[in-house]
């Protein structure tokens, strides 16, 4: 009698996406995928069901998002396994996955290279993160975050507000707007506002 197969659960909005991540998986003679969630809310429900060893969660799904799940998840199951797959890179999303329970991080783009071995990593109980990923997080260690102010303003910047509607939607006044966005282009090394904008998204920080 063979060794108990690692059981994982996929979460992920993309069928295309969800059906070729089953198929890998259930080619391999040591693990199976025993259930399959499109949105985070549905995950959180089927993991109470079935409690996967392993879980694979996409952040960006309608309803209830990867990270609201993986947080929701792990408070209830504090041993809960969860890799994120994404098409994000950005340290900012990498470290909020992290800080909200998951134990892996990787690309969908290296998914056909790595995705097998994470998951018989992390059900040994080791953590993921892969080279790149962690160069980014490095490379941003010492940088100061921005603040939950700055965020809304950086928001305003992203819709092509000027500074006046920014400073009307947030009740402050306009020369605050205009210090915020002086720290948010030095904390992000960025020359102007759309650079600004683009190191952001890049980054994380916000959602184009």
């Amino acid at each position: 009698m063979g060794e108990r197969q690692i059981r994982v659960m996929t979460v992920d909005d993309h069928p295309l996406m969800t059906a070729g991540i089953t198929s890998e998986i259930n080619s391999q003679s040591d693990m199976a995928v025993v259930a399959q969630a499109s949105d985070g809310k549905a995950a959180i429900e089927l993991f109470r069901t079935h409690r996967p060893d392993v879980t694979l969660m996409d952040l960006r799904m309608p309803h209830v998002g990867g990270l609201e799940a993986i947080t929701a998840i792990r408070s209830e199951f504090s041993r809960a396994r969860i890799v994120v797959l994404t098409t994000w890179a950005g340290d900012i999303k990498v470290l909020s996955a992290f800080k909200a329970g998951a134990v892996g991080y990787l690309l969908k783009d290296t998914l056909r290279t790595e995705l097998i071995d994470t998951i018989r990593r992390v059900h040994m109980g080791e953590r993921r993160i892969p080279p790149e990923i962690a160069l980014q997080l490095a490379q941003h260690a010492a940088d100061d975050a921005l603040t939950p102010r700055e965020l809304d303003v950086l928001r305003g910047l992203a819709q092509g507000s000027p500074n006046k509607l920014i400073a009307c939607d947030l009740s402050i006044a306009e020369h605050t707007v205009k210090n915020h966005i002086k720290n948010i282009l030095s904390k992000l090394d960025a020359n102007d506002r759309t650079g600004a904008v683009i190191i952001a998204a890049r980054r994380g920080y916000i959602d184009l």
